[in-house]
């Protein structure tokens, strides 16, 4: 009997830790905290039985990966604090019944709130939170339940790559090692056009199809906010900016003309200072080169030696995550957070004890989602610097040859998929996709823009988030029904979206 081909084999050994990971959490429905140190103990083995581990590769990968991971971590948890802070005050609610106090037309209010509300929620803060939020609103607006989830799972799904604070982006420049600015312009331009889909998506879904000359409208100023605030390098900001202005939109076109004019409500002013000001330091920082310059001078980063393995796979010296304390993301947002629980308090939006439901909830939210990038970016880190990820873009690339761009975008969408998180997605294989463009002689930057665009998508169909929106509309179990709403519609904009870098491709 003859032999199986060697390089099948490897491709299969090197396979099998995201394999793994993604069977965890699909068949057996681990969650990531627990599928992650799996997925990195079976990489450990098959890394040092069949790709040549050394002590070496060991140690530099995975304290660059840990480096990567507390940078990541940095934005995470402020972020989700700064949320929560306001959420205690009853601000993000407020937001909510302003629109429909001010939007007129039904179907340009439940539009708005499924697709651009939504949009800058996840801006602020993902996990999940914009379908738990948003969907009970539209149930108490008289909307379906299986209906209300499924339209804000596709409606904020444009948003996901730039959201939360900008950490997803964050991850996704630190794994692969690109210039933001240059990645940006790609990304961006294709999540504007995903986020017109969404958008006419969620139109259908809530019954609207008749408002597409809206949808499509706001869908070009909200693409177009997003790509100016995300190659300005605003990133942490591109997301709720755009979805702010959808929201504006909204409210423009359709404005309710007996809308109480009475003062703000204390609720909405808690998030329009914590918000507000968190956006005017951030552009402060970003727009103004020497402040940020001088700023950036309080930095430290580590050097790693070059190191190999014992098949004489090398990974260059160079040097690991910068960390920027006084321009990191995490640094603004934390102070503000501070800020906006002290002002809070003095003028009684909160009371004193309140910190203690705001720091449970970001402990509750970021717990097992620390844990699980700390094992991914592990995973990702030993995978990249044992040639593992080489392997599997040498086999892709051989497969798909130049019609890989056509599937890039639902490499994306599987992994979010599996994992519930874009960002997840993006660790396993946003280098995948860099070496695969590499290969194939692609610009890197158009694999890359097209994998985070396909795991943004992803978030419509995520298992993981489809439970928690059925968690607060009281539809527990009733996952499969969203999916099979969802599901076509993220094939599809997928698809669409693999024309799309195919074409650029070919520029």
């Amino acid at each position: 009997m003859a032999l199986p081909n060697t390089s099948v084999i490897n491709t299969l050994l090197a396979a099998s830790p995201i394999l793994l990971v993604l069977g965890l959490m699909v068949f057996l429905r681990w969650g990531g905290q627990h599928a992650g140190p799996a997925g990195w103990l079976a990489g450990l083995v098959i890394a040092a039985l069949a790709f040549g581990l050394t002590f070496d590769v060991f140690w530099v990968s995975q304290l660059k990966g840990l480096f990567l991971a507390l940078f990541v971590l940095a934005v995470m948890i402020p972020a989700l604090l700064l949320y929560h802070i306001v959420d205690q005050s009853g601000g993000i609610r407020a937001i909510a019944q302003f629109l429909e106090q001010t939007i007129a037309d039904r179907g340009i209010l439940l539009i708005v709130m499924a697709w651009a509300f939504s949009g800058m929620l996840e801006g602020l803060a993902g996990f999940g939170l914009p379908i738990a939020i948003v969907a009970p609103m539209l149930v108490g607006l008289g909307v379906e339940p299986v209906i209300a989830v499924a339209a804000v799972a596709v409606g904020h799904a444009w948003s996901v790559t730039f959201g939360d604070m900008g950490i997803i982006w964050q991850t996704l420049i630190a794994v692969v090692k690109i210039d933001s600015v240059a990645l940006a312009q790609t990304a961006a331009l294709m999540l504007g056009i995903a986020c017109v889909l969404c958008g006419l998506a969620s139109a259908r879904i809530l019954g609207y199809t008749q408002r597409a000359p809206f949808v499509i409208t706001m869908a070009i100023v909200m693409s177009a906010t997003q790509f100016v605030l995300a190659v300005i390098d605003l990133t942490p900001l591109a997301a709720f900016g755009a979805g702010a202005v959808g929201v504006v939109g909204g409210m423009l076109v359709s404005r309710n003309p007996v809308s109480p004019r009475n003062q703000v409500s204390k609720p909405l002013a808690t998030a329009l200072i914590s918000y507000g000001t968190l956006t005017l330091l951030m552009a402060t920082i970003y727009l103004i080169p020497p402040l940020r310059a001088t700023l950036d001078q309080v930095m430290w980063r580590m050097e790693f030696p070059q190191v190999a393995t014992m098949m004489g796979f090398v990974t260059p010296a160079g040097f690991g995550q910068a960390f920027r304390f006084l321009t990191h993301p995490g640094a603004s947002i934390l102070a503000i957070a501070m800020m906006s629980y002290l002002i809070f308090v003095r003028r009684g939006y909160l009371q004193k004890e309140s910190w203690r439901i705001a720091f449970a909830a970001t402990w509750q939210s970021a717990a097992p989602a620390s844990i699980g990038i700390l094992w991914m970016v592990g995973l990702a880190a030993l995978m990249d610097h044992t040639g593992m990820t080489l392997a599997l873009a040498r086999a892709l690339s051989d497969t798909m040859g130049s019609a890989f761009p056509f599937v890039s975008p639902l490499v994306g969408i599987l992994g979010a998929f599996t994992t519930g998180s874009n960002n997840n997605s993006n660790v396993l294989f946003g280098t995948l996709q860099q070496n695969a463009a590499l290969l194939l002689g692609i610009a890197p930057n158009i694999l890359i823009a097209a994998q985070t665009t396909g795991g943004s998508l992803g978030s419509m169909i995520a298992p993981a988030k489809l439970i928690v929106g059925c968690s607060t509309v009281n539809l527990k179990g009733h996952e499969g029904q969203i999916l099979r709403v969802t599901l076509p519609y993220g094939l599809l904009i997928g698809l669409t979206m693999g024309l799309v870098a195919f074409v650029i491709s070919r520029l």
